[in-house]
């Protein structure tokens, strides 16, 4: 498992290391990273279809999913509003509305592309066999295109470790997503490791989703990816209502979308002072991804 876990996790190392200079590869490479993860998530929903007890495996997959986002949200949100009142960030919210319906939208799209790939692979009846080859290796040039956005994010190693607020957001939402796993775990009678793998998306819903397919099955993984979508739709929806208020628990929850999909409804509901907070938090959890998802699932 460990060989596994060092085969999946080398791409992002790979990745990590290549500097660019320019803005226009790296537009290239979000492009394609966006348009492969379309791709694999089709080939979850693919997966999907080709098991046996489809109903009853779905029906574990809702199952699952509400277990974690429960018990992971309960975790987040009972510690988080203690952060604001230890740690205050003052926000300075915009008067413009973002259009949060496009931007659920934009989610919505991705879910879209798993139930056609579910839907296709019942009606066509072709030979699935081959689609757990392709995932893995979609997976890993994903892996590698991601540890280059990674490594072009703008951030310096000095612009993390100054700031503060970031870092205590990041170990904050951590804790609490880890404990929430073990809890959801013993709920479910399931290993705890597989609970902490599956509490350590942090909200980046495609990565996670693909991972514990690749490492568990597309249960899990199923399940993966309807945790951290829901994160992410809670998200976009509790961020207007209290950021002004609750400017570190807004943040938080956001998790790793912080630094890219809830950035822009941040900004413009709690001003341009919450940016480098949102950007360092939810880099620091974006990067823990990977790392934490692969050595749970190798222990």
């Amino acid at each position: 498992m460990l060989s596994g876990m060092l085969f999946v996790f080398l791409p992002l190392l790979f990745g990590y290391l290549i500097p660019l200079h320019s803005q226009k590869p790296l537009q290239r490479i979000n492009a394609a990273t966006s348009h492969l993860v379309t791709v694999i998530l089709a080939l979850m929903g693919l997966s999907l279809a080709a098991l046996d007890n489809l109903a009853q495996n779905l029906n574990q997959i809702v199952t699952i999913t509400t277990v974690f986002f429960v018990s992971i949200s309960t975790c987040n949100l009972a510690v988080l509003p203690f952060m604001d009142k230890l740690f205050p960030l003052n926000s300075e919210g915009n008067k413009n509305t973002l259009p949060l319906f496009k931007m659920i939208l934009e989610s919505a799209k991705l879910l879209l592309a798993v139930a056609a790939g579910l839907v296709f692979g019942l009606v066509s009846g072709i030979d699935l066999a081959w689609v757990e080859s392709a995932s893995e290796l979609i997976l890993l040039v994903l892996l590698f295109l991601i540890g280059i956005q990674l490594r072009n994010s703008g951030l310096s190693l000095r612009q993390i470790l100054l700031n503060k607020h970031g870092i205590i957001i990041a170990v904050v939402i951590l804790s609490t997503s880890l404990i929430g796993g073990l809890i959801a775990a013993l709920f479910l009678d399931i290993p705890l490791n597989h609970g902490l793998a599956m509490a350590s998306g942090f909200g980046w819903y495609s990565l996670a989703g693909i991972l514990m397919g690749d490492a568990l099955g597309p249960v899990y993984g199923g399940a993966s990816f309807l945790n951290e979508l829901m994160r992410e739709l809670v998200a976009l929806l509790l961020i207007p209502t209290l950021i002004n208020r609750y400017p570190v628990t807004s943040i938080g929850y956001a998790g790793a979308t912080a630094m890219d999909f809830t950035l822009p409804v941040i900004q413009n509901c709690g001003g341009i002072r919450c940016v480098p907070i949102a950007i360092v938090s939810g880099f620091i959890l974006s990067l823990l991804v990977p790392f934490l998802m692969l050595f749970f699932v190798s222990l």
